[in-house]
């Protein structure tokens, strides 16, 4: 099988944590370029907060918040964009002040909260863009409202298991949720923080159905991609691939669906590992 594209996560797949990437990693990014093989960084992010990272890693394509942007870097050009819809959003806002949780928003180029807390004090912590704003305010129904933003993505977080609450949303509100745990072994070291977080984002979508929307507009096939991930919102994308990897750090779920698993972490160039193994020097 000959691979055309490589599809992977950031955090905790290409880079470890406070920034850091492994040189092996940036051997293979190259190794790859050589070989005309197209790369796409698939994050969580916004494309404003990972824009930087991406071009460090001199990727081509770039599929953001969970698979609500995409992007070709070659040009800064949007190939693909969703929103969720204002009463999309005021519904998911309203569950999670019933039951006390903290919440924030992105958009493309602003992340807004109530307070820096959880999964958004870590972006921040970790920002390395400027032309990304983190904007504090009371009310953030209002300040979405007054400034006109489109939402690729809403996040509620809190320090129990979130599980009632993404049955209540999807029970609710026409929307895609992904539950992300920071509990236990994937604590959040950058914070030295346990809690769990809800990504929502617009209907029928995720990284694996922009990654298929990306390999269309490619003119390859999925069994054409390699996938790498650590994390439970990579499960799809990995399982749906031609070639779904997890490094050795990744979330016991998503082992359970990679075709293969790496020895190595992702601060032992995990990906790396996995580029060599499918990809001949």
């Amino acid at each position: 099988m000959a691979i055309k594209l490589v599809a992977s996560d950031l955090d905790g797949t290409i880079i470890s944590e406070n920034n850091f990437i492994p040189d092996a990693n940036f051997d293979a990014i190259n190794m790859m370029s050589e070989k005309n093989i197209d790369f796409a960084i698939c994050t969580g992010k916004s494309y404003s907060v990972s824009k930087k990272l991406c071009s460090q890693c001199n990727a081509t394509y770039g599929i953001f918040n969970n698979g609500s942007q995409i992007y070709d870097l070659k040009t800064g050009n949007k190939i693909y964009n969703s929103f969720l819809s204002y009463d999309d959003i005021k519904k998911c806002f309203d569950i999670a002040k019933r039951h006390h949780l903290h919440v924030h928003a992105y958009s493309d180029e602003v992340l807004v909260t109530e307070k820096l807390k959880y999964l958004d004090l870590r972006n921040f912590k970790l920002q390395n863009d400027s032309s990304f704003r983190f904007v504090v305010v009371s009310d953030i129904l209002d300040y979405i409202q007054k400034n006109n933003l489109s939402i690729h993505q809403f996040i509620i977080s809190g320090t129990e298991s979130l599980k009632n609450i993404k049955t209540e949303i999807l029970k609710e509100v026409n929307v895609s949720v992904v539950q992300i745990s920071k509990l236990g072994e994937y604590r959040d070291c950058i914070l030295n923080k346990e809690y769990e977080y809800l990504s929502i984002i617009p209907f029928n979508t995720n990284k694996s159905s922009a990654l298929k929307f990306l390999s269309n507009y490619l003119s390859i096939t999925e069994n054409d991609v390699m996938a790498i991930g650590d994390n439970l919102n990579d499960i799809d994308m990995v399982k749906n691939s031609g070639i779904g990897v997890a490094v050795a750090n990744a979330y016991s779920e998503l082992k359970s669906v990679a075709k293969y698993t790496t020895k190595n972490n992702v601060s032992e160039g995990g990906f790396a590992e996995a580029v060599y193994k499918f990809i001949e020097k």
